[in-house]
């Protein structure tokens, strides 16, 4: 019975997968896409081949993204006639050039960013088949980014904010000020009323254009229904906003196509995940009895909270810039304590029990299984990132780095999966532990605030990761016996999310 099933969950699984890349792979189809560079920005054209001159688009992604975020607006705009041009800001995506300045403040990280938007608007200026208009765009961060450099070149002619928060937006300038922001962002949702309120000295109200396109200072401020800070971008209303806008300005419409990818992309991670379940059987076995420590809660307890509790007060003053990427070097601190504690505890909890031989652990097979998981999750899972959503490829210091993380997240991950494996062992206790690290992770950031803030926007992204990898540490338990397996893996594929994914910082 377990077979078919795991034959049937394959078939869905592969199906899935099958459909959506079709799919996404039919949303540039007809499109001309070049990639070169500017200096060691990486960077992307998109158009129709042939088409006649029109205004180019520059496209910039939002902290600790990369250009792939950007691809809805750029293949919309691009499917439409426009030139769209994306690129990877400095120490993001694939850009191996460090980000100099304080990221926390204008006259630091800023200052570096726009002028890199300078060069890439040079550079898209000379582009054939671009006919001298321009229109800049970006998210969240970038939005501060390209209102500023909007507000020093006269040749902009319409700025699109996505998640926008500027206090540069005065009441006149950027000119042709396009605001669209996710639903359920309520904060922002008020800042785009605040931006055009403005310029009209009075209240306004969301989905109503305000001003003039031809003297530049037409308004609006759009929200996206059912979406937050990251589905706005895959929103079709966000590109539908996006390309109404800039065809108004320029007096030019295009076929109406609007990029629709997200439910595609979903569709794809679900579908590799499910595979997982069928491919998790071929793993080899690497022992004939469950491994772990098979502790019921009364023995886990004690192993789960007193390293959720010592971790952040240990690690209240511990140094956060040795490592070229933000947040990175908490995180490996943070995960190699943690794993460090998890271990001591594990020896305490169990002193005079019997262990078991290591004589029974085919060590051949454990390699094997270990590195087959371990190329399944970032090569299956991590390439459909990189086609997809983001940046998942180390470049330059980041083959460093993953090995650096690689230092905290193993521990952690081997001693947790221990701790909650093996027979007898507390149901619920392995989501038990996977929750008190995210609170343990939270009081840091209480304890730090100043210093620890970003760590706020990579807990949603750890809980999304304990969630899909735990259900590949599941199916790889089952059929290989030991929870050292996933472990390897999973300590493998964290490390090198973290490392390709913040940016990279001049220390």
């Amino acid at each position: 019975m377990s077979r078919f099933r795991d034959l049937a969950i394959g078939v869905i699984g592969a199906i899935a997968v099958a459909v959506a890349l079709w799919q996404l792979v039919a949303t540039t189809a007809g499109l001309t896409i070049a990639r070169t560079h500017v200096g060691p920005t990486p960077v992307t054209v998109y158009r129709l081949p042939d088409a006649p001159p029109a205004p180019v688009v520059v496209i910039a992604h939002g902290f600790a993204g990369s250009q792939q975020l950007m691809q809805p607006f750029a293949v919309t705009l691009a499917r439409n006639g426009y030139v769209a041009v994306t690129f990877d800001f400095l120490g993001h995506g694939r850009n191996g050039e460090k980000l100099g300045g304080d990221v926390t403040r204008v006259q630091g990280t800023t200052t570096f960013l726009v002028d890199e938007v300078a060069r890439i608007v040079a550079f898209a200026k000379t582009l054939p088949g671009t006919d001298g208009r321009l229109a800049v765009l970006g998210h969240s961060m970038a939005s501060d980014i390209i209102v500023r450099y909007a507000q020093s070149d006269p040749s902009v002619a319409a700025t699109v904010a996505i998640s926008m928060f500027s206090p540069a937006v005065t009441a006149d300038s950027p000119k042709n000020l396009l605001v669209v922001v996710g639903d359920w962002e309520r904060r922002l949702k008020e800042e785009a009323l605040r931006a055009v309120a403005l310029s009209v000295g009075g209240p306004v109200e969301a989905g109503v254009t305000y001003g003039r396109f031809a003297d530049g200072t037409a308004r609006r401020a759009a929200f996206s229904p059912s979406v937050e800070h990251i589905a706005v971008l895959y929103s079709p209303a966000s590109s539908r906003e996006a390309l109404a806008w800039l065809d108004a300005v320029f007096s030019r419409s295009g076929s109406g196509y609007v990029d629709d990818r997200g439910a595609w992309i979903a569709l794809l991670i679900v579908g590799i995940v499910l595979l997982a379940k069928p491919l998790a059987g071929l793993l080899p076995r690497v022992s004939d009895r469950p491994r772990g420590a098979g502790l019921p809660w009364r023995r886990l307890w004690p192993v789960a909270v007193v390293p959720a509790l010592l971790t952040p007060m240990i690690l209240w003053k511990a140094p956060t810039e040795f490592l070229p990427v933000l947040v990175g070097d908490y995180l490996a601190l943070h995960f190699g304590l943690y794993g460090i504690l998890t271990a001591l505890m594990l020896v305490f909890t169990q002193r005079g029990r019997h262990s078991v031989e290591r004589s029974s652990i085919r060590r051949g097979a454990f390699a094997l299984a270990a590195a087959l998981l371990t190329l399944y999750s970032i090569g299956a899972l991590g390439g459909a990132i990189d086609w997809f959503v983001t940046s998942f490829v180390p470049v330059g210091p980041r083959w460093v780095l993953v090995l650096a993380l690689l230092g905290g997240t193993l521990p952690w991950f081997l001693a947790d999966e221990w701790a909650t494996r093996g027979t007898g062992a507390a149901r619920g206790g392995y989501a038990a532990t996977k929750l008190l690290f995210l609170m343990s992770l939270a009081a840091a950031v209480v304890l730090n605030l100043s210093k620890l803030f970003f760590l706020i926007l990579i807990v949603p992204v750890i809980l999304a990761f304990f969630v899909v990898y735990g259900l590949f540490s599941r199916w790889a338990l089952a059929r290989t016996g030991h929870p050292w397996v996933a472990g390897v893996a999973n300590a493998v594929a964290l490390a090198w999310a973290i490392a390709v994914t913040f940016p990279l910082l001049v220390r």
